[in-house]
């Protein structure tokens, strides 16, 4: 199978979008197509034994659009790619300015298209005309000026016709089909009319001369097509936003590197930069590629990369990030990852990649944009013969047909995603958030399970060394200090690394290791001395027969001590017996505290995986107030763990370093790296966090919240847009209220539309993650606290006996509540909060409700215990869903 990106061209609606992917889906070899109407691109999966990009791209002119397999260009680099960006965004501003350009004329022409309105009008209003308007032997030179006029403005606005007249032939209507036929329409009416006109006028028959010159639609052929111009200028202006995140990630890639050739600093193309180049960094200096620090040092703000607030130390051995800029010292560093390798080239893929895929809450609108145009056209068709058929006359069914043509707006149901998602993965990606598909960034919020690895994620994957035991009376601790360090020498495990740094730190120079082994997961063998030594945990030393004897006691006992404070320890032996342990510990991240606490106040269940034994993980979940410790569970026994708890019918994130836990990030529903650094393209992880802290994972579950909220308050306006504008159009209201919509209002409308649906989407760049919804919930408490004051002052001695099991209070005796959160879904107005209320107000033993719309959490105090799955129903009952319920 391969994968191909495709740039296609001439796609204006929703509908486009369909014909597009319908006509690709028809190949025999393809799998998967995905298209994006926003980007203007197009991803195919397709077996190339069966069939080649040639071919594709064919398939996809022959149903009236262009489209170009997309060609990476070689040697390309992070300028390369700021410069197919830019030649992207510059044909798309040529197409706004194409469209502005129009829009001017058009607006022009209304200049005497105002005075043709009011010539057309202006005599059955009895307002004053020129004389040589005026009276039926006028009416042809009226009806010829009007015609005139607007044929200059169609001309204008001729590609609505030539694309939607393209699109009709090659039976894949779309948008421009729908504007074209009703303008069309009004325009050969209008000459038809004329020729009633003439004939009129031959035969001496003033009365039909009279009639058909107040029937006229050549100024609504040309405001048609006026006022959806407007609107998609307008639309065009508004999308053009929806890329600024991309906009500035481009703009950090610096366009020059000081390259050291033979020992001179030569100014090179950030494009020329080859791996193994040693690059100059002076002060001030933005990082052109990712690399080490060989000479020098300086302090680096990574903020634009990591989010991180403050410059980071960098010495001789550290990496640095590309686009990361040297704010003090200077240093020599070593490029090893250029051009599209740097991290910063692979962050904008990812944005790019994610914000024009597509999300599953998005199919139905694509199922429905498949058929909405032809649906229309025969709406359109239906309307008129039933106005004829009911007597009205064909002027007044040929209005409201046109009116049913240029209201239908498929591309607001095509723009509701897509917006939606631009913006929300762009706001991601500023954060430090890397989300590779929309597919993750929607399904993020329907976890309900949080599966955190300990070392890395929860702790800094840092430990240091807090406890030395020497069980053999004839080895001194710096004997047993030196041949630990030596045997930990040649491992990697962040253990050994603490043990390593101990003995430097104390002075202790470990002696030479033979014959280095590691057992995986369990710990490693070396000969020090001619001695075979070992170290590794309890199940390591069971599994080779040394946890017997009195040592092994001894050992026992202070293993229980160690792991109650939460301590790692680490045995060793020597000759077939024990000597000594050290025990380490990992501090937990600050972040982490505050993470843990938001995953339970969003009714997410917290599991905790590591390798570490039984007592010291259950330390640290009573510590973190974890509800589940999974403890000794090795490297490929990860995976498991996460496919049991899917079994159970839970929805899975697992949060990782996306090393050692990849195959754990990749059954889970949604894996999540942390603090990945330059190593962000992991492709087990369909989120990427670039900074080392917990809260990202909540801001992230927060922003697909929001995202999705969005998507779907924009699904709902534009589907009630039609459901409520089509037969508003066809004439719906005119029996009942005489109230019939204009062609010309109507085409307004349809403009409007989709600039409302891309104006909502907008919102999401104010988006402000955990400030956001720390506000929120301190507005439940407060709305919380204002309601108990209310219930207190209406009843008090009711409420007093009610919480005491009806008994009276007795004085000085305190009474206490259960309060307890939900997290629902489904609200999307004051009335959803307001229904969300009263259910849960109906529902015996509640206190008291305050329900924040903002956040979906509804705060509940109740005066017994009230099981979780009673609430839950009675919010369930009133139409909504509760995915979480945690008690305070």
């Amino acid at each position: 199978m391969k994968t191909e990106k495709f740039t296609v061209t001439g796609m204006t609606c929703a509908a486009c979008q369909a014909n597009v992917e319908r006509a690709v889906k028809r190949l025999e070899g393809v799998s998967a197509v995905e298209v994006s109407l926003l980007g203007g691109r197009m991803t195919v999966t397709y077996e190339e034994a069966r069939l080649d990009a040639v071919r594709i791209a064919q398939a996809v002119r022959d149903v009236g659009y262009g489209a170009e397999p997309e060609r990476a260009e070689s040697g390309a680099g992070a300028r390369d790619f700021r410069s197919q960006w830019r030649e992207r965004q510059k044909a798309a501003e040529e197409e706004r300015a194409s469209m502005l350009r129009r829009l001017v004329s058009s607006v022009a022409l209304l200049a005497p298209l105002a005075p043709l309105m009011y010539i057309a009008m202006g005599g059955m209003m009895g307002l004053p005309m020129p004389g040589f308007f005026t009276g039926m032997e006028n009416a042809l030179p009226l009806a010829f000026t009007q015609l005139l006029l607007s044929l200059v403005i169609i001309y204008i606005n001729r590609k609505f016709f030539t694309v939607g007249f393209k699109a009709l032939a090659k039976r894949a209507p779309n948008m421009d089909s729908l504007v074209a036929i009703g303008s069309g329409a009004a325009l050969l009416y209008g000459v038809a009319a004329m020729y009633m006109m003439m004939y009129g006028m031959g035969q001496g028959d003033m009365a039909r001369v009279h009639q058909y010159a107040h029937q006229l639609y050549f100024e609504s052929s040309a405001m048609i097509l006026t006022l959806v111009t407007v609107g998609k200028y307008l639309e065009a202006r508004s999308k053009s936003r929806t890329s600024s995140a991309l906009d500035k990630l481009v703009d950090l890639a610096p366009r020059t590197a000081l390259v050291v050739r033979d020992g001179v600093e030569v100014e090179t193309p950030v494009e020329a930069l080859r791996p193994g180049d040693i690059v100059s960094i002076k002060p001030g200096a933005s990082i052109p590629a990712d690399g080490e620090v060989i000479e020098g040092g300086g302090f680096v703000d990574q903020a634009a990369i990591t989010g991180e607030s403050m410059p980071v130390e960098k010495n001789v051995g550290d990496r640095v990030i590309s686009a990361t800029v040297n704010r003090n010292g200077a240093f020599r560093m070593r490029a090893d990852r250029v051009g599209d390798d740097t991290t910063l080239s692979q962050i904008i893929r990812l944005v790019d990649d994610a914000g024009n895929s597509k999300a599953p809450i998005a199919r139905l609108a694509d199922r429905v944009s498949g058929v909405f145009v032809p649906a229309v056209i025969a709406i359109a068709l239906v309307t008129a013969a039933v106005w004829l058929i009911a007597g009205q006359t064909f002027e007044f069914a040929l209005s409201c047909a046109i009116s049913v043509l240029v209201i239908s707006c498929p591309c607001a149901l095509g723009l509701a995603t897509p917006v939606a998602i631009m913006v929300g993965t762009g706001k991601a990606a500023e954060m430090g958030i890397l989300i590779k598909s929309a597919a993750s960034l929607e399904t993020l919020r329907a976890v309900d399970t949080i599966v955190l690895d300990k070392t890395g994620t929860i702790t800094s994957g840092h430990p240091q060394v807090k406890d030395v035991t020497v069980l053999a009376e004839d080895m001194p601790e710096r004997e047993f200090v030196a041949c630990a360090a030596a045997l930990e020498a040649g491992s990697e495990h962040p253990l050994a690394v603490a043990i390593t740094e101990y003995a430097a730190a104390q002075g202790v120079s470990a002696p030479a290791a033979e014959n280095f082994e590691a057992v995986a997961g369990r710990g490693v063998r070396a000969v020090i001395g001619g001695r075979e030594w070992l170290a590794g945990s309890v199940g390591f030393m069971e599994q080779e027969g040394l946890m017997t004897g009195a040592r092994a006691e001894a050992a026992r006992a202070r293993l229980g001590e160690l792991a109650a404070q939460g301590k790692t320890p680490m045995l060793f032996a020597v000759g077939g017996e024990l000597v000594g342990m050290i025990a380490a510990a990992d501090t937990v991240r600050s972040s982490s505290r505050s993470a843990i606490e938001a995953f339970r106040r969003r009714g997410l269940r917290v599991v905790m995986l590591t390798g570490d034994n039984a007592v010291t993980a259950e330390a640290i979940r009573a510590e973190l107030g974890i509800e589940q410790a999974i403890a000794e569970v090795l490297p490929a026994d990860k995976e498991s763990r996460i496919r049991e708890l899917q079994a159970q019918g839970r929805r899975v994130a697992m949060v990782g370093d996306g090393i050692n836990d990849a195959p754990a990030l990749t059954r889970a529903d949604i894996g999540i790296a942390i603090g990945a650094g330059a190593d962000i393209a992991l492709d087990s992880a369909d989120v990427v966090l670039m900074k080392n802290s917990l809260m990202d994972v909540e801001r992230a579950i927060e922003l697909s919240d929001a995202v999705v909220r969005n998507i779907r308050m924009n699904l709902f306006w534009a589907f009630f847009y039609n459901v409520l504008g089509i037969p508003v159009a066809a004439g719906a209201l005119y029996p009942a209220l005489g109230l019939q919509l204009s062609p010309m209002i109507g085409s307004a409308a349809m403009s409007l539309s989709s600039v409302c649906v891309v104006t909502n989407a907008l919102r999401l760049r104010l988006f402000k993650g955990s400030e956001g919804d720390a506000e929120s919930r301190e507005a439940v408490q407060e709305a919380l606290r204002a309601q108990e004051g209310r219930m207190d002052a209406s009843a008090p001695e009711q409420t007093d006996k009610a919480n005491n099991g009806g008994e009276e209070p007795s004085e000085g005796k305190e009474v206490t509540y259960m309060t307890k959160v939900l997290k629902v879904e489904g609200m999307m107005c004051a009335h959803c909060q307001a229904h969300v209320t009263k259910a849960l107000e109906a529902v015996e033993g509640v206190k008291a409700v305050a329900v924040d719309l903002a956040s979906g959490l509804a705060r509940v105090e109740l005066t017994g215990d009230v099981a979780d799955g009673v609430l839950a129903d009675a919010v369930t009952a009133a139409g909504y869903t509760v995915t979480g319920v945690t008690a305070e």
